[in-house]
């Protein structure tokens, strides 16, 4: 094997173990929101982009990147909690196709009660990864990652 296999191999590694800590973290997550109020973590998300607009909405497609998911998918994920009474659908006065959602003021206490829900499972779910080998150095480099943004969100 020559040192470029060598690099597709340890890129390989590297992303497997990458996917085998959002596995791990995912699946806390489902269960410890599924069970404490009822949301799946893409459900969670919605409510969280839409929370971090300050009272303000967003277009679908800012939803879709922020989820991850395609726009047909963010739809009908938009109309499962639209019929759970946690969002809304806006028209943008601007542009009659331009389609906003926020979220409601059940959304908002939903939220609200999840959050804290959502970051203790979060933060033990990477304490429990960085006790295992394999998954450590990916931990240590989040870590390393979210020290500098919290560092310039505070002092900024």
């Amino acid at each position: 094997m020559g040192i470029a296999d060598d690099a597709v191999e340890v890129r390989a590694q590297g992303w497997r173990t990458l996917a085998a800590l959002h596995g791990l973290i995912e699946a806390e997550l489902e269960r410890a929101l599924g069970d404490a109020v009822g949301l799946s973590v893409v459900e969670y998300t919605v409510l969280d982009a839409l929370e971090r607009q300050d009272g303000w909405h967003m277009r679908m497609q800012q939803l879709a990147r922020a989820t991850a998911l395609s726009p047909s998918a963010t739809t009908r994920l938009v109309n499962r909690l639209e019929d759970r009474a946690l969002l809304t659908r806006v028209l943008c006065a601007d542009d009659r196709r331009g389609i906003y959602t926020e979220l409601t003021a059940s959304g908002r206490e939903l939220y609200e009660r999840a959050h804290p829900i959502h970051d203790a499972t979060l933060r033990r779910a990477l304490d429990e990864a960085a006790t295992q080998p394999e998954l450590a150095p990916v931990v240590d480099a989040l870590h390393g990652v979210a020290l500098p943004a919290l560092v310039t969100t505070t002092t900024g």
